[in-house]
């Protein structure tokens, strides 16, 4: 189905911002994908997209066209999702989002078993600390690890994670160490930042209740693993949960402060679009990895 194939090109490319981005989504090089916009284009005598240098974007006969064929590749998913369950072998592609911390440690490991399981499946994983959505960004099932957007996303929890803040013993030696949860605005700490991200400020647990602290420093990244990689050389004080610590912290590479004060815990689940769940294979995904992570998650 070759007009099929490209609506799906041009979808992905108005949703990743470029024709690169949305043909490595599809496994298709540049050129390829491309060509796929243009014969699109020319079938329908209009212009999708305006073109510059720097930039890409739907035009507005483009931002149409993609609500229209969205709702066809929808509608062509639902009706696979339909009689896929007839089939003993579940088959297509499942596309996932995971943070780069937990996803390095804990989803990918899981993703050859599944395969292995089922091997008619493909898994397209894509691993941030920026977190996606999945319904704009055409993401299956994405793992999360804080406080739950509000959404009408469904949301299926593995487990609450307590979370620490902890620091090296040099930085502890250096600037010494927090008594109570008002001392951290006078220490380095490292943040977690992108847009609308969850750590612009932390939330500690405390006898009269959550208490916001509005903390700094003058390390931030939208890297997990760079902000513990800093809090090992030194750098500063981390909010993290503790199973991504918890090897450092045994170590004594790290050590936690506040602990009768700790951050707030964090929800960690999988998020995907109510309609997703009709699909057999990404509800066989779901149900493998949640059963999967509860056993092997710290």
């Amino acid at each position: 189905m070759p007009y099929v194939e490209s609506l799906r090109v041009f979808v992905r490319v108005v949703e990743r911002g470029s024709i690169t981005a949305g043909g490595r989504d599809l496994r298709l090089t540049p050129a390829v994908a491309s060509n796929r916009i243009k014969e699109l284009e020319q079938r329908l005598d209009v212009r999708l997209f305006n073109r510059t240098t720097r930039k890409l974007s739907p035009t507005a006969v483009g931002r149409e066209f993609y609500a229209h064929a969205r709702k066809v590749l929808e509608t062509l998913e639902e009706a696979e999702a339909a009689i896929s369950g007839f089939s003993n072998q579940p088959k297509g592609v499942i596309h996932v989002t995971a943070p780069l911390g937990v996803g390095k440690r804990f989803i990918a490991p899981l993703i050859p078993r599944f395969v292995d399981a089922y091997p008619k499946v493909s898994i397209r994983l894509h691993l941030s600390d920026r977190r996606l959505d999945p319904v704009t960004d055409g993401v299956d099932v994405a793992f999360v690890v804080g406080r739950p957007p509000d959404s009408n996303l469904k949301l299926r929890k593995v487990m609450e994670c307590p979370r620490v803040l902890c620091a090296a013993p040099f930085y502890l030696q250096c600037y010494g160490t927090p008594k109570k949860p008002d001392d951290l605005m006078s220490h380095a700490c490292l943040l977690l930042r992108y847009p609308r991200s969850p750590e612009y400020y932390w939330r500690l647990e405390t006898p009269e209740g959550p208490q916001r602290l509005d903390v700094a420093g003058s390390y931030d990244s939208d890297d997990g693993d760079v902000l513990t990689d800093w809090a090992l050389s030194g750098r500063g004080i981390i909010n993290k949960p503790r199973f991504e610590v918890a090897a450092h912290l045994a170590s004594g590479a790290l050590v936690e402060i506040l602990p009768d004060t700790p951050p707030l815990p964090s929800t960690f689940g999988c998020l995907y679009p109510h309609r997703r769940l009709q699909d057999s294979k990404v509800r066989l995904f779901i149900d493998f990895m949640i059963e999967q992570l509860r056993a092997d998650v710290p």
